[in-house]
């Protein structure tokens, strides 16, 4: 499976913000528009929709046009190549643990 790793920076980059990361979680329960997902933050709508901007460069989120309504949707396939990437690692690594806990087991029967 061929990786982007610039996709990959960029969508990690964007998730380091907590303010982003808030972003993503209220948007998997269903689309919002600017002023809905500036809510809950104590900051200028400004700074929202720079915080928007910086999700739809990494690809994580879209905005449509409904009317004069532009809400803004997650790209689950995104999140898919996200956890893909970080499934490909768990895995290896819960392999390796698997393999250890054989070992282990065969010294403890010894």
């Amino acid at each position: 499976m061929a990786v982007d790793e610039e996709a990959l920076d960029r969508a990690f980059t964007a998730l380091g913000d907590p303010v982003r990361r808030a972003i993503v979680a209220r948007l998997s329960r269903g689309e919002a528009t600017v002023n809905e997902l500036a809510e809950p933050f104590a900051i200028t709508k400004q700074a929202i929709s720079r915080h928007i901007q910086v999700l739809e460069q990494a690809g994580l989120i879209t905005r449509s046009r409904d009317g004069q309504r532009r809400p803004c949707h997650l790209v689950p396939s995104a999140l898919e190549a996200l956890t893909g990437w970080i499934d490909t690692y768990r895995l290896a690594t819960e392999r390796s643990y698997r393999r250890l806990d054989a070992v282990l087991d065969t010294l403890e029967e010894s």
